[in-house]
């Protein structure tokens, strides 16, 4: 998938039991990455069940992390990967962002990422052109 280069890893101030969920969450989801679209949005509504939608702020801080623990989450194409352990990070706190994969037209490409309130988190402005074709949000919403 294509898409900005994520943000570079800064350096983290969390302990070492969330980075090691963290690196935990990128292990996991590396399998998931590699599965077919309906695969995937089957697990992910299955991981939903229970968890309250994410705030901006914990879904952007899941991601920080993702990005500071993973060479993968956060390689200029590592959308989709990073985008599935921003998710399950936020799943393993209790929370769930919506999970977003899409297209654009001009030029074509493909990108995935989180989002809140319909908003993308950790995104750069100029990855709002891109068409939400599959979305996994927090339960009680339309998927």
């Amino acid at each position: 998938m294509t898409g900005a280069p994520a943000p570079p890893a800064a350096p983290s101030r969390t302990g070492p039991h969330q980075r090691l969920l963290a690196r935990l969450c990128v292990a996991v989801t590396l399998p998931l990455a590699r599965a077919r679209p309906h695969r995937v949005r089957g697990v992910l509504c299955l991981l939903r069940t229970g968890a309250a939608p994410a705030s901006a702020r914990q879904a952007a801080a899941a991601r920080e992390l993702i990005v500071s623990v993973s060479r993968r989450c956060a390689a200029p194409h590592g959308c989709l990967h990073r985008s599935l352990a921003t998710t399950v990070l936020c799943r393993a706190r209790g929370v769930w962002p919506t999970w977003c994969t899409g297209v654009r037209t001009q030029p074509f490409g493909a990108h995935a990422w989180v989002a809140v309130a319909g908003e993308p988190v950790g995104e750069p402005a100029h990855e709002s052109d891109y068409a939400p074709i599959l979305t996994v949000p927090p339960r009680g919403r339309s998927s």
